[in-house]
């Protein structure tokens, strides 16, 4: 079962990023390294209902 979800920069807050995970598979926060153009760099994004 796989659902949508929103990543959220753990430093500047703002919501940039929609992909889906397998909630069987990864049932815990999903914590990825995507670019942050505020930042311009990459920056630790996590998951947000």
């Amino acid at each position: 079962m796989r659902v949508n979800i929103i990543l959220e920069c753990a430093e500047t807050g703002e919501r940039l990023y929609l992909t889906s995970k397998n909630k069987r598979n990864t049932p815990e926060k999903l914590r990825l390294k995507k670019y942050s153009p505020k930042l311009q760099h990459r920056a630790v994004f996590t998951e947000i209902k």
